[in-house]
């Protein structure tokens, strides 16, 4: 049996790849299933791993749902399979990126939105089109993408349903970088590495804050910042000396 959702590790960065590229990587229930695994062991695995990367394989992220499944109905194994699976990845405890090449359609998107940062080739094309197949987001869409780029530009892809093209997905903020796809697997293993260089407590304890605090008015968010901030981690000493060592050796 193929393996739907692989995971390769390295140097600290997981990598989850969804692999169906024949079929432009369609998600599906066992899609699901399997990608949930992987979200549940690096969950817990912050000792090995500080930040994970979720991609497709072949020509694409991948073309979204898979519309054969809903036409023969699906069986997920409990109900809100999918979402609670797309939440589980939003929140683990390492930082995601998401990287896009080719197709990032519709439920897709709702799975590409659960990343941290986003990360896509000029070949990245984005659309939410659940109208064009009279159906409403249950995956999150709603929600997180009103986020990632307001309101009036998540209305503007909601109700046409157009298609968005990864440069002008950076230009709204759906995406953080597009790169020509000659320099996407060099710019996401340069972005990797720029994170992972910090303190992996320092990146949990970022993400848990952002995670916290959002939506909450000003103030309270300041409160809970100033009261509740882990702070200091643990290498915090390790990495001032570091850096203190370094810089009297070149003065």
């Amino acid at each position: 049996m193929s393996t739907l959702v692989s995971r390769e590790d390295a140097d600290g960065l997981a990598t989850l790849t969804l692999n169906r590229p024949d079929k432009l990587n369609a998600l599906t229930v066992a899609m699901f299933a399997e990608l949930r695994d992987h979200v549940a062991q690096l969950a817990q695995d912050t000792d090995r791993i500080g930040l994970v990367v979720l991609r497709g394989a072949g020509k694409c992220f991948s073309a979204g749902h898979d519309l054969a499944d809903i036409a023969h109905g699906e069986h997920p194994p409990q109900p809100h399979f999918q979402a609670d699976t797309i939440e589980l990845l939003a929140n683990l405890p390492q930082p995601v990126i998401t990287a896009v090449h080719g197709h990032c359609y519709t439920g897709a998107l709702e799975l590409a939105l659960a990343g941290d940062l986003l990360v896509a080739a000029e070949s990245a094309r984005f659309a939410d089109t659940h109208a064009r197949w009279a159906l409403v987001p249950v995956w999150g869409m709603s929600q997180r993408l009103p986020r990632r780029v307001g309101m009036a530009k998540a209305q503007e892809m909601t109700y046409t349903a157009r298609t968005f093209s990864g440069r002008e997905a950076e230009a709204m903020g759906l995406v953080n970088w597009c790169v020509p796809d000659a320099e996407f697997d060099a710019t996401l293993a340069q972005t990797a590495r720029a994170v992972l260089a910090n303190s992996w407590f320092s990146l949990r304890a970022n993400k848990r804050l952002y995670r916290e605090t959002e939506g909450m008015p000003l103030r309270a968010g300041l409160s809970h910042e100033i009261h509740r901030s882990e702070g200091r981690g643990p290498d915090m000493a390790a990495r001032i000396a570091a850096f203190m060592n370094k810089t009297s050796k070149l003065s």
